[in-house]
């Protein structure tokens, strides 16, 4: 079979029919570990260097699940029908007055109002403080890294994502990145916490707003490692309930009332 004509080319492409590979979404999107019932709408898995984005609806479930115990994923979130409206980190952090994420806690929009609550949390290790690697950054550590190299850098990857919803380079806003942690010591240092740790490891978060996210799965940029070090992470998202009042996460603190009382106030028009 030659692709050398438009015959030939067809042949061949249409012969790939049924092909997978671990890293690609599944369509239609299944998956049989969530909850009974369940709509799945969102089953891919990032692979190394990987990035994907997708629009959720308010109410959906996002699964992360960090398969091989070295995943890093560097995430955006922006209000779906004005992105001009994004995840701000700073706000999130100094609103609740603590400089870590995990189950329990909320993520703020620059607006004040709750873009994603973190409603399960088996890793424990994230930051909000480093950003994304950038082509310089990687250069620098591993020779190279532009999107198409073998070490593709997670701002590269951003810009990919975004573009598929018609935002650019300047969308690329601060990020958060999962499964790996960085502590704040008592003098100030910034100690990455690498791993290695336990397989399995998962974060899910109930979207609070309907949103555009965009993920990228990079090393992150403090691993002290030498190589280009991330393994796979799984992505699953099912249909799901918008938040009642009684939320333990909703009522859980003043601040966080506050913020959903403002998503709350958005959508009642």
């Amino acid at each position: 079979m030659t692709t050398a004509d438009p015959k030939g080319a067809r042949e061949h492409a249409r012969a790939q029919a049924g092909t997978r590979v671990a890293a690609m979404p599944t369509l239609p999107a299944t998956a049989e570990d969530v909850p009974e019932g369940a709509r799945v709408v969102w089953e891919e898995t990032l692979a190394s260097g990987g990035y994907s984005a997708k629009r959720l609806s308010r109410g959906t479930r996002l699964r992360l699940i960090d398969m091989d115990a070295d995943g890093c994923v560097s995430m955006l979130a922006f209000n779906a029908e004005m992105p001009t409206e994004r995840l701000n980190i700073a706000d999130t952090l100094k609103v609740q007055w603590n400089a870590y994420i995990g189950e329990g806690k909320v993520l703020l929009s620059d607006l004040g109002r709750v873009m994603l609550s973190v409603i399960t949390d088996t890793a424990g290790t994230h930051d909000a403080f480093c950003g994304a690697s950038n082509q310089a950054s990687n250069a620098r550590k591993y020779g190279q890294g532009f999107n198409h190299s073998p070490y593709p850098n997670a701002r590269d990857r951003f810009m990919l994502g975004v573009a598929k919803f018609g935002l650019s380079r300047k969308d690329v806003h601060p990020c958060l990145n999962w499964f790996k942690g960085v502590k704040v010591e008592e003098d100030g240092a910034t100690t990455p916490q690498i791993g290695p740790f336990t397989a399995g490891r998962q974060v899910i978060l109930r979207a609070e707003m309907d949103l555009i996210v965009v993920f990228a799965n990079t090393p992150h940029v403090l691993d002290p490692r030498d190589g280009y070090h991330v393994t796979p992470v799984r992505v699953t998202a099912w249909k799901g309930e918008i938040t009642p009042e009684d939320d333990v996460i909703r009522t859980s603190t003043p601040e966080a009332l506050r913020a959903f009382l403002n998503t709350e106030d958005y959508y009642a028009r």
